[in-house]
């Protein structure tokens, strides 16, 4: 097939191309056609569909949308623009000075072209997470979720649409350097459907010098329009509460799904759990995970520090120190707990919200659910019947965390001290969610 001479109402035709593997010469000879042309001086060549043609591949159009500068530079070039297809003629016309492309009605795309489909692949993966709320915890938890490979689909849910793409489209600029997770985000809360674990971290933001406790009611109100929604797309999922106050939404976040008490958990004092061990590491001079303590109860100003328990290397500081954390202790260690209740508030104090410690608290706490891996971790979680407590509220214990949630709560031996204050907190969440109003 050799270049089209040329007619005289300055059109040339082209033979039947009726495969794809014919397509290598066709571009050859449109290369070497158009050369010819801008050789001559025209510079005012256009390369256009015919009308429809029937072909043993079916009825189509085809168009060759090319300039003269992406034909001049490379054959190759000029095949990435053509759409494929069996094309009985083409028309190669001088006589306007732009491109006017037409649209393909049956072509072969890239991926049929470049892969051969054995089976349709999977639509979901079955680690699916979403995100309520994409404020910086929330996102601190995406990001965490994404860079520790915890999930395969991330959902995002936020009532701020143009936040919410933007939040979006700049994870998923990122997903070339960590595994291939599909992201989503959505005002709807249809995007969350089939999700294993939903994590709710939308509400009031807690301001400079206000208790968590005090937040309780307004952000009440936003779950009423939360739970509802995720448990209507996604029955069988886990909740994990992040907003504050973390303890009492928990029991809200229960009572709004009708989902059972080991389903719904609250991130609780796995974060209060860390800063203590940091706290500990701080003094020892050893790594924060090679100290072992516990912060249990709630969330907040009347947490319990297990210091009966505290240990490294199994060795327990109290048999070191009786005094440790007491009042009368001369090394100070009971500062340690007063400095992990105000840890949320310098750093609030500071710049202004926490996040990245909370996030990858929760990025943690998703991994052993969605794994199964039966690890034991301080979250909020229905305590009625445990330690001698007879109300119904949710507060923090060690649990073992797997695929269906709570699987068991962990029974510490505590001092007759460590319970009072435990019951303590007990009784100050029940006062607070007897003025629940739902």
């Amino acid at each position: 097939m050799g270049p089209p001479a040329q007619t005289n109402d300055d059109s040339a035709s082209w033979a039947d191309v009726n495969s794809t593997a014919q397509l290598g010469s066709v571009i050859d000879q449109l290369h070497s056609c158009w050369q010819q042309w801008a050789s001559s001086g025209t510079d005012q060549t256009v390369v256009q569909a015919p009308p429809e043609h029937s072909g043993r591949d079916g009825t189509f159009k085809v168009t060759f949308n090319l300039t003269l500068t992406t034909i001049l530079l490379s054959p190759l070039q000029a095949s990435s623009q053509i759409y494929f297809g069996s094309v009985n003629e083409q028309t190669c016309a001088a006589s306007r000075p732009f491109i006017e492309p037409a649209t393909a009605v049956k072509m072969a795309s890239i991926p049929q072209l470049l892969m051969e489909e054995v089976q349709p692949a999977l639509t979901t993966s079955g680690s699916k997470v979403t995100v309520v709320g994409v404020g910086q915890v929330g996102m601190a938890c995406a990001f965490s979720l994404l860079t520790q490979h915890i999930c395969s689909e991330l959902a995002l849910v936020d009532v701020v649409p143009d936040k919410l793409r933007g939040e979006m489209m700049d994870l998923q600029h990122g997903l070339t350097f960590l595994r291939n997770v599909k992201i989503e985000a959505s005002t709807d809360y249809a995007a969350s459907a089939g999700s294993r674990l939903c994590i709710v971290t939308a509400g009031a933001r807690q301001k400079e010098g206000e208790s968590r406790l005090s937040l309780v009611q307004r952000n009440v109100d936003i779950y009423k329009g939360i739970i509802p929604n995720l448990v209507k797309h996604s029955p069988n999922c886990i909740l994990l509460i992040v907003s504050n106050p973390v303890d009492i939404l928990t029991y809200v976040a229960w009572k709004l799904s009708g989902l059972p008490k080991n389903r719904v958990i609250g991130s609780g004092t796995n974060l209060d759990s860390s800063r203590f061990r940091f706290h500990l590491s701080q003094k020892l001079n050893v790594a924060p995970s090679s100290c072992h303590g516990w912060i249990i109860g709630e969330h907040g100003d009347s947490s319990v520090p297990v210091w009966s328990g505290v240990n490294i290397a199994g060795v327990r500081l109290r048999d070191l120190n009786p005094l440790i954390g007491t009042p009368e202790d001369p090394d100070k260690y009971n500062e340690m707990h007063r400095d992990v209740v105000n840890s949320a508030y310098e750093v609030i104090r500071l710049k202004g919200y926490t996040s990245w410690a909370i996030g990858t608290s929760c990025a943690i706490l998703a991994r052993s659910i969605l794994s199964n891996e039966r690890s034991i971790y301080a979250v909020t979680t229905t305590i009625k019947g445990y330690h001698t407590i007879d109300k119904d509220v949710f507060l923090s214990l060690p649990v073992v965390l797997g695929e269906n949630g709570v699987t068991h709560v962990i029974k510490q031996t505590l001092t007759q001290e460590e319970i009072n204050q435990l019951k303590k907190s007990a009784d100050t969440l029940w006062d607070v969610q007897a003025g629940i109003q739902f």
